[in-house]
């Protein structure tokens, strides 16, 4: 099955905003030849998808769909399969592997970032705040205070998040999916960087790397 008619699809199982146990089984044969790539492009037209229902007044709904999808879309490494992936932008859609981890991630989510300027990325985060997930950002004090930061947003709607307080700047970019992927990179959570920087970031389940930030981070978090 091509693109197109995968698209198709896709925008079939959309029109009553939500997906039948049906549709999923469908979806997920339809997509099981395919690479992590196709199905990355696939999913950032799922966004697209999505992106333009938002005004419905079952947007709710919209974003249910929309996670059932990213669930389909993503390959699964087995317990034992080390997995590592490399990112680069403009050209790679970062922000929608980026987003889709908000998405999936389950029972935590550990930020650490120098700055949170992304309407579409802080809507994930809150996206996952409303679903329970346990979320901690660490971020840079001066940046907090930029023109268009969403920090001080997230910290209203409750999610828990320090700053440096330093003088130096707390200038790592890096986070946790419930302690078992770990995103780290040039990117910054900004705009600039998913339309124009050249910017990168790898995500990798390798057991090693995810406890060293794990612990780096719980370190920051005391200090903090």
């Amino acid at each position: 099955m091509n693109k197109q008619q995968l698209v198709a699809n896709l925008q079939a199982t959309l029109e009553d905003y939500r997906m039948t146990r049906g549709e999923k089984r469908a979806l997920k044969e339809s997509v099981g030849g395919q690479s992590q790539s196709d199905r990355d492009s696939l999913r950032h037209e799922a966004f697209e998808l999505a992106r333009a229902e938002l005004t419905n007044p079952q947007a709710v709904e919209v974003t249910k769909w929309l996670e059932a999808v990213v669930k389909l879309l993503v390959i699964e490494p087995s317990s034992s399969d080390v997995q590592s992936e490399a990112f680069f932008s403009p050209e790679d859609n970062c922000v929608a592997k980026l987003v889709a981890l908000l998405m999936l991630a389950r029972s935590s989510i550990d930020i650490c970032v120098f700055t949170i300027t992304d309407d579409r990325i802080a809507s994930a985060i809150l996206d996952a705040h409303r679903r329970k997930v346990a979320i901690r950002i660490i971020t840079d004090d001066e940046k907090a205070k930029d023109l268009g930061s969403d920090v001080f947003h997230l910290k209203e709607m409750g999610v828990p998040v320090r700053t440096d307080q330093d003088p130096d700047h707390m200038h790592h970019k890096y986070a946790l999916f419930d302690r078992k992927r770990l995103l780290t990179g040039s990117y910054n959570w900004t705009r600039s960087a998913a339309l124009r920087n050249e910017e990168n970031f790898i995500v990798t389940n390798e057991t090693k790397l995810v406890d060293r930030f794990a612990a780096h981070f719980d370190r920051l978090w005391r200090k903090y």
